[in-house]
């Protein structure tokens, strides 16, 4: 399941998203899709779109800071090939990768709130049964490693959030390696909290496991 162009669970989000329609016309201003394969191994889960990043472009992480590290990033370890143009039509294809978000819809200040990261965990666990070569997710910060978790049917308390944290679980009696990142945001990167080499580490852990799954 998907949610529609004009999904109405999340009244914040909603008038949100009318608000920015108003302010910026060209902009995509609606739920935004995953991007990749449906026969990936590795899944990249974010938290939600940038107000001026994905929600005007339409694609994950395209066209703000956070996809300036991640595209570059996942091409190194041969999971794209073309150069990321921070646009969705500049020729980037994703190899043996997906990426989505635990929110869809862009939340004000980047922030959304419980409800309506638990409104849109069933887009998640849709994503998650309509990849059937899956082995390894990446979570992107804490809200999307948590949601996951649910997602997933596990409990918080057996799987906390840490960079770096490498958990084998399962899902839908398949093996699947749930593995956790500090999110790629300027803050993070700016502060020193996350760094490249730091990020690197993570999709090297991802690549190792979809090599030998």
């Amino acid at each position: 399941i998907l949610p529609s162009s004009e999904c109405d669970l999340c009244p914040r989000l909603v008038e949100f998203r009318h608000k920015n329609r108003d302010i910026f016309p060209d902009f995509h201003n609606a739920p935004v899709d995953s991007f990749g394969s449906l026969n990936a191994a590795l899944l990249i889960v974010g938290l939600a779109p940038g107000l001026k990043g994905a929600n005007r472009t339409s694609r994950p992480f395209t066209g703000d800071y956070a996809g300036d590290l991640l595209y570059p990033t996942i091409s190194t370890f041969g999971f794209a090939r073309g150069a990321y143009g921070a646009k969705p039509d500049d020729g980037l294809k994703l190899k043996n990768c997906r990426i989505t978000n635990a929110v869809r819809c862009v939340p004000p200040e980047n922030k959304p709130v419980g409800a309506e990261i638990n409104a849109c965990r069933p887009f998640l666990k849709s994503r998650l049964n309509a990849l059937p070569k899956l082995k390894v997710m990446i979570t992107l910060g804490k809200i999307s490693h948590d949601s996951t978790v649910r997602a997933l049917g596990l409990k918080l308390k057996d799987y906390p959030f840490g960079h770096g944290t490498h958990y084998d679980v399962e899902f839908a009696g398949r093996p699947l390696a749930l593995i956790s990142s500090y999110h790629c945001s300027r803050y993070n990167t700016n502060t020193g909290r996350l760094t490249p080499e730091m990020f690197e580490g993570v999709f090297a852990l991802a690549k190792g496991v979809t090599d030998t799954a």
